[in-house]
């Protein structure tokens, strides 16, 4: 399988702010590269093409040497209601004032469950 990679839009790449390459997240995760291109063909990770060469995937979506606990699972849930890679990070990142934050802000926080709730609600 190939990996396919969008163009983001300058919108969303302001909402998201920190990135890093792809090489970056194999470093933190202490795999090869190979490995990296699987996470996102795999949809455990968004990444996006930013202006140009290697995928870049946002810093957030990393803590420590992991993923953030519960974003493979939104992910998944996201793709399956329709939304593009670009659209879900859009979600992911616009502020909602009743989380309070975004969702990526209710994640890290640990209230992955709570998200993944809501982003079923897409779907339907």
């Amino acid at each position: 399988m190939t990996l396919s990679v969008a163009q983001i839009d300058r919108e969303t790449d302001e909402l998201v702010g920190e990135w890093l390459t792809l090489t970056e997240v194999a470093k933190k995760l202490n795999l090869s590269p190979g490995r990296a291109k699987q996470l996102l063909r795999d949809h455990k990770l968004i990444g996006v093409r930013r202006g140009g060469g290697e995928p870049q995937v946002p810093a957030v979506f990393l803590a420590g040497d992991d993923v953030v606990k519960g974003l493979p699972g939104t992910l998944t849930v996201l793709l399956d209601a329709g939304y593009d890679d670009v659209e879900a990070l859009r979600w992911l990142f616009t502020p909602d004032d009743t989380l309070p934050g975004s969702p990526m802000d209710a994640i890290v926080a640990g209230r992955h469950t709570e998200v993944k709730r809501r982003a079923q609600t897409l779907g339907f």
